[in-house]
């Protein structure tokens, strides 16, 4: 009974594949490839006669350029499909979405930040990916400028504390997007354009976050650094320069904004000004700096009793009693406050950016630029002729950034961005994103 059935068992598919021929006009006994799909295993190949097998390596070719898959994709996607290219171009978008959302969990802590500005506005956003590879990828670097014009165009963003707005994809992923690339056109959604690029890349693509800064009475300035082309990079560093009257020179204060964006990028300021810091930043940072005090003035005494050949003399109990009396008598802990209060003045200097010396001149502070430092060409000049009295000199010598412009003139706010900070690497703890403050 069971060979009868084994027997049979040939004859019921070659029915099968008969019965599903769409063609009437085929003999019964003919069994056409290109169109049957029968069981004799998983894989399944098609074929035609319709197109010749020298045209083959040339669809495969035009497909290849047309989608930038992997050349094995594209020529089964055209075996599937007949070697039928639009079909199969349909077909590679297929499987890739599929693909692109298994490795939607995948970390992706590369990519670029993209900017676009006008006079008054600017926008940033964040594209991650998995390797600086895909980073480089012109497909990617057009999706990357495309959402920062489109973050630029969103009208009356909600505006945050901080001085500039968040749009990031809860804002941007539903709106409409037209693109224009050789190998991606066509309007469709700001979410549909992502997981298309990310099934073209192979890697998980992410937008993770876009700002916008604008302000009613000044300028906006941006700086890019680690560009692989204009409106693209690694660093970004955005900050709004406000006058309080009509501007009357806007070249210098353009030229001011610009080095100051590049000194937010360099010098990573936390705080616009000491009045920002709150107070538990500050008591936090108090405790840090009178811990690593005590421990340095328990290091030198032991190093002194090291060096005199005494420490080796000294009971365990003495060990002790030096250990936790560092800051017991009144005299050691008065000179630790005082060495805490030191550097604690140093660490609002590092993270405040009006106390911050200024990247392109160190001898002096940002504060001061505003004040009192309206050409840096004439501040290099003067230091060389009087080193020791620049700082004396240049409120008396040099008219002020103010004067120049013609109105008074502040920071806003500013915002320094970094790919892929805060993103937790394989290998490394988890660390929190960092905000940018503003006054």
């Amino acid at each position: 009974m069971a060979g009868a059935q084994l027997a049979r068992r040939p004859l019921s598919i070659l029915r099968n594949c008969l019965s599903n021929s769409t063609s009437a006009r085929r003999s019964p006994l003919y069994l056409d490839f290109a169109d049957s799909q029968c069981d004799f295993g998983v894989f399944r190949r098609r074929f035609s006669a319709e197109v010749p097998a020298s045209e083959h390596t040339n669809l495969i070719k035009q497909l290849r350029e047309m989608t930038s898959s992997p050349i094995m994709d594209v020529k089964a996607a055209l075996i599937d499909c007949n070697w039928d290219i639009e079909a199969a171009q349909t077909e590679l978008r297929k499987r890739g979405k599929v693909l692109a959302s298994k490795k939607s969990a995948r970390t992706a802590a590369e990519g670029l930040l993209a900017l676009a500005q006008n006079e008054t506005k600017a926008a940033v956003i964040e594209l991650n990916c998995e390797t600086d590879f895909v980073a480089r990828n012109d497909i990617f670097q057009y999706l990357a400028s495309t959402l920062a014009n489109l973050a630029l165009s969103v009208e009356n963003p909600p505006a945050s504390a901080a001085g500039f707005s968040s749009v990031g994809p809860e804002y941007l992923v539903d709106l409409k997007v037209n693109l224009d690339h050789p190998k991606l056109s066509g309007e469709t959604t700001v979410q549909n354009a992502i997981t298309e690029v990310a099934a073209i890349m192979g890697e998980n693509v992410r937008f993770r976050r876009g700002f916008v800064m604008s302000t009613p009475n000044g300028i906006v300035s941006t700086y890019l650094h680690a560009c692989p082309r204009p409106g693209l990079g690694r660093f970004a560093g955005v900050l709004s320069l406000q006058a309080e009257d009509q501007i009357s020179s806007s070249e210098a204060l353009q030229r001011v904004g610009s080095e100051l964006a590049m000194h937010v990028v360099a010098s990573k300021p936390l705080f616009l000004t000491r009045e920002l810091v709150s107070p538990e930043a500050m008591e936090s940072e108090r405790e840090i700096l009178r811990s690593q005090v005590i421990s340095s003035v328990i290091l030198l005494t032991i190093s002194a009793y090291v060096d005199c050949g005494r420490w080796t003399m000294m009971n365990s109990s003495f060990k002790d009693e030096l250990a936790y009396g560092a800051e017991s008598t009144g005299k050691s802990q008065l000179a630790i406050e005082k060495m805490v209060e030191g550097r604690l003045r140093k660490y609002v200097e590092e993270v405040v950016l009006m106390e911050q010396k200024f990247v392109v001149n160190d001898s002096i502070n940002v504060k001061l630029l505003l004040g009192g430092q309206p050409s840096l060409h004439i501040m290099s000049e003067c230091h060389k002729i009087h080193p020791h009295t620049i700082l004396d000199d240049l409120l008396t010598v040099l008219d002020t950034l103010s004067k120049e412009v013609g109105s008074s003139v502040k920071i806003g706010s500013f915002l320094r961005i970094e790919v892929g900070e805060g993103i937790q690497r394989e290998g490394t703890s988890s660390v929190s994103e960092p905000v940018a403050q503003a006054a």
